[in-house]
Formats: C-alpha cells, sequence, structure tokens
C-alpha cells in the first residue's frame, strides 16, 4: 500500500479508537538531535554499557559513569521536542490518547506537552540520594560536576547522587511497570513510534494490547517484532509521519 494509504489507514484507526495509547522509544528523539543506544554508531557500539551504564559498575565507580553520561546530558537538555512529539501531545490535549508510556529519559514529551506520561526508564532530568533517598534537579547537578569535577554529592545527608534513569541490573520503578501494562490491556489502539521493540519488559506491551484484542500502528525507521501483527506499520522517519498522520486525522475527524 502506498504511504499516503497506509496514513489514512492509520487516520482511520485513530478515529474509530475509544482508547488509544503510544509507546515510544529512542526513534522518536533521534530527530531532536539524540542519539540512540542500540542502531549502528549508537551509544553502545562505542563503550561497554556494563563498563559504565550498569548499577554495579555505578556503585564501584560512579566517576566513570559522570564522565560517560556528561555529554549524554548535554544533549538531553539542549534538545527540543520536535514535531513527532508534539503531535502525540496534540493527540492526547484533544482527548484522544489516553496514556503515552515511553522508554525514554529526555523529558522531551513533557517539554513538548504530554501530561499523562509513564517513564519506564526513569529521566535525567532527577537525581536522587543513594542513601536518603532525597530528590534534586539534575541540571544543577551536571552544572556543578562540569564545574569542579567532583562526584556529586547530597547537600543532606553526603551520600552519592545518581539520575533516576534506570541502568543495567538495576529494577524498573513498580509503579511505572504496573501503569504500563494496565494501559496495555487495556487499549483498544497502541501507536507504537520509534521504538525497535528489542528491550523487555517495554517490547512485550504491544503483544500484550495485540493479545486483549488491540489493533496496533508501528511508526518506525526499522523493522519490528509486532510489524507482522499489526494493522499498519511505517517504516520512515517519525518527525515526518506523525505530523501527516495528524493532519489527515484532523482532517476525516472535521469530516464525520
Amino acid at each position: 500500500m502506498p504511504e499516503s494509504g497506509l496514513i489514512e489507514k492509520a487516520s482511520d484507526l485513530m478515529r474509530r479508537s475509544r482508547y488509544a495509547v503510544a509507546l515510544t522509544g529512542a526513534g522518536i528523539s533521534t530527530p531532536s538531535g539524540i542519539p540512540d543506544f542500540r542502531s549502528p554508531g549508537g551509544l553502545w557500539s562505542q563503550v561497554d554499557p556494563m563498563q559504565v551504564a550498569s548499577l554495579e559498575a555505578f556503585l564501584r565507580n560512579p566517576r566513570a559513569f559522570y564522565d560517560w553520561f556528561r555529554l549524554r546530558a548535554e544533549a538531553f537538555f539542549g534538545a527540543q521536542p520536535n514535531p513527532a512529539h508534539l503531535a502525540l501531545a496534540e493527540l492526547e490535549s484533544r482527548g484522544e490518547l489516553k496514556a503515552l508510556i515511553t522508554q525514554n529519559i529526555d523529558d522531551l514529551h513533557r517539554r513538548a506537552g504530554s501530561r499523562r506520561i509513564i517513564e519506564l526508564h526513569g529521566n535525567a532530568g532527577t537525581a536522587h540520594c543513594l542513601d536518603c533517598g532525597r530528590q534534586e534537579d539534575a541540571r544543577r547537578l551536571w552544572e556543578r560536576y562540569q564545574r569542579d569535577a567532583e562526584i556529586p554529592s547530597c547537600r543532606s545527608c553526603g551520600g552519592t547522587l545518581k539520575p533516576k534513569v534506570i541502568l543495567f541490573g538495576e529494577l524498573l520503578p513498580s509503579d511505572a511497570l504496573r501503569q504500563a501494562w494496565e494501559e496495555a490491556v487495556r487499549c483498544d489502539l497502541m501507536l507504537v513510534v520509534g521504538s525497535s521493540l528489542e528491550v523487555t519488559p517495554a517490547a512485550d506491551l504491544p503483544f500484550a494490547a495485540r493479545g486483549r484484542g488491540a489493533q496496533v500502528i508501528v511508526v518506525n525507521l526499522q523493522p519490528t517484532p509486532i510489524d507482522r501483527y499489526a494493522e499498519v506499520v511505517i517504516h520512515e522517519d517519525v518527525a515526518e509521519i506523525l505530523p501527516r498522520l495528524i493532519e489527515t486525522y484532523r482532517s476525516n475527524k472535521s469530516t464525520v
């Protein structure tokens, strides 16, 4: 089917849906200048994640994590939401998107205007003390680290501060995971955007939705494991496709 036909079909599915949910991955933020982790040339091709981005490595040598993540943090805080983020925020504001589940830690969905966000892998904008749990704005944390190169410590108890991002060997936040599963089995349409679906348990969510009878739309540059079960699959740039999808949706909605 031509691309325009796929967009038209996806728009029709959205119009008929009563409870749509989105699942997003790194591919929605690469147009904003944030590199992904797993694609060829991605971050994991440049460094061993178990040496810098595992919980064990952080506890053993937090400086290695901070030295590596410092440039990533600069990218996160300097990036701006792109048209794909804005399109999902508009869908939510129209009442058509009930929840947004994301694997991303860059906070671009919130800055785009989305409100009902379930962050499976945490958020780089917040840090917490490993000893007392006190939370702090991570932007200030990175400013301090760039200034004095000292491992950020808690102002209350002196414990080590860790960004609230999920590292290898660390459990996902239980509340976020529970909410994500609840939304997956409740929805009648799941829109998968910019996720390769290679990392569980996020990769299992579209299958859980499909198993409960939901329809699936995939917009991602590369093939995903759910493609063969999806009603619509578009392997193109999400920042180009989602605005076109929203435009078609608006047009179809106004003619009903």
